[in-house]
């Protein structure tokens, strides 16, 4: 069962999805720390390369199924023109600033 981004319980990580899904690069980066780091598969990313590659660029789309750790643990289907649909998880760890700090993603 897919939980509609608007209900996820964190609202950062709320609009996280909402800025993937609706492709609004300019609120999505605003989501993020100026010092934001990211890693997919358990390797560190160049933040800036990954996002244009694997979400914007490729018309990346997030459909949550299940969250966790009050919001910011999420599993989700995510698909893009390159690779398809997949399971995934994504975790956030969202700084006192209210900006994500870092977000962790891979195949689940």
């Amino acid at each position: 069962m897919t939980i509609q981004p608007a209900k996820l319980g964190d609202p950062v990580v709320r609009a996280f999805v909402h800025a993937v899904n609706s492709h609004d690069r300019e609120g999505f980066m605003a989501l993020l720390a100026p010092d934001a780091t990211m890693s997919d598969d358990g390797f560190d990313r160049d933040l800036a390369d990954w996002i244009d590659r694997e979400i914007f660029s490729s018309h990346g789309h997030l459909e949550v199924d299940n969250e966790s750790a009050g919001g910011r643990t999420l599993r989700a289907r995510y698909r893009n023109d390159t690779w398809g649909e997949m399971r995934t998880r994504w975790s956030f760890t969202v700084g006192d600033d209210g900006r994500i700090a870092r977000f962790e993603t891979g195949q689940a």
